[in-house]
């Protein structure tokens, strides 16, 4: 037969008894060894005058009973005591420690969404409690993105994929010919696929990158002057002008160069795509509270207010503008979220309306 476990509250009452024990049997040794010597040297003392020989040996009879007896009682008191003390405080830690270890079984089991409560047994355990609520939380987070991005993945999918058999089953019954046309528009489909992949590896790698942010401080002009070296040679191909206006004297701000890089850079990419030819747009950063608030405008096509809430989501788009049409795929701006969040801040965006252009705003903490 299989020995039987012993569980953490027996151990801890194991180890307690284990210690009441070992002082009783200590306190018995001492007293029992140290007083009857030190009581006969008293007697002695007193015997001189008194030279009663018999009644020192009868007192010592009677302090050695005496002594004894009230040894094993109080020791009989302090070990029943010990034991009750011992019994209350290893249920209790048993019962702090039941909710965690079935929260625990729901997390492996899948059920993200179980929390505990802090035990109150200590900076540890509340601790411990803590820690574990944290990683059912991260967890519940990472399945939400993983359920949700399958779900966008498939939708997004559909199309091209629909597209792709359609023209192939054209090609096999000879109601199409492989022709410029046909291979335009195959190879359309085949880029769009690809390019989804490649967004939705970027999404991903967004939403994990506090993970691996590399934060240094950096002056705000550096880092928009590297953004708008970088996308000034696509502006002057569409004959979009773009400048930058940082405030003066502006602290360093602590980003990951190339991680914010890149925010800035899906933003301009996104103005650009939405301003038309001889439009204006303008990268800027000033001084928000004790923040840094870094604005890209642009005087293009504008946003509907019923769609500005929407926009960081993935794979959203608005129908009237910002559609497919315009060689997005609805990521670029679910990244930029990810990236700002990551870095402590947030972004959002205002228009006034179609035509009359958009802004995108990110506050970051000056820290």
């Amino acid at each position: 037969m299989a020995a039987v476990q012993m569980g953490l509250a027996g151990r801890v009452l194991t180890a307690l008894l284990l210690v009441v024990a070992t002082g009783v049997v200590t306190a018995w040794l001492v007293a029992s060894s140290v007083a009857p010597g030190l009581f006969h040297r008293h007697m002695l003392q007193a015997g001189e005058s008194a030279a009663h020989g018999e009644a020192i040996a009868h007192a010592e009879l009677a302090f050695r009973s005496a002594s004894r007896l009230s040894l094993a009682v109080a020791m009989t008191a302090a070990l029943v005591a010990s034991v009750a003390v011992s019994l209350y405080l290893t249920r209790r830690l048993a019962r702090s420690l039941l909710p965690l270890t079935v929260a625990a079984t729901d997390v492996a089991d899948g059920r993200y969404a179980v929390r505990v409560g802090r035990p109150g047994l200590g900076a540890e355990l509340d601790g411990l409690a803590d820690a574990f609520n944290r990683m059912a939380g991260e967890l519940q987070r990472v399945e939400e993105t993983r359920r949700r991005l399958l779900d966008d993945l498939a939708h997004e999918v559909r199309t091209p994929v629909a597209t792709l058999g359609a023209y192939l089953e054209a090609l096999e019954d000879g109601v199409r010919v492989v022709d410029a046309e046909t291979l335009e528009v195959m190879r359309a489909q085949a880029d769009r696929l690809t390019r989804l992949a490649q967004d939705v590896s970027s999404v991903s790698r967004a939403e994990e990158g506090y993970r691996s942010l590399d934060a240094r401080p950096l002056p705000p002009v550096e880092l928009l002057d590297g953004a708008v070296s970088l996308a000034a040679g696509n502006y002057r191909g569409k004959g979009v002008a773009l400048t930058a206006e940082v405030a003066p004297d502006l602290p360093a701000v602590s980003v990951d160069r190339d991680r914010m890089g890149q925010v800035l850079g899906n933003l301009l990419d996104n103005a650009l795509r939405y301003t038309p030819a001889g439009g204006h747009v303008i990268v800027s950063a000033g001084r928000r509270g004790t923040g840094l608030r870094i604005t890209v405008t642009d005087d293009g096509e504008g946003i509907p207010a019923e769609h500005l809430a929407h926009l960081f989501e993935r794979f959203y788009r608005v129908d009237s503008a910002r559609d497919r049409g315009h060689g997005g795929s609805g990521i670029g701006l679910a990244i930029v979220k990810a990236l700002v969040e990551a870095h402590g801040g947030r972004v959002h965006a205002t228009s006034d309306g179609p035509g009359r252009g958009a802004a995108f705003t990110v506050d970051l903490p000056l820290r």
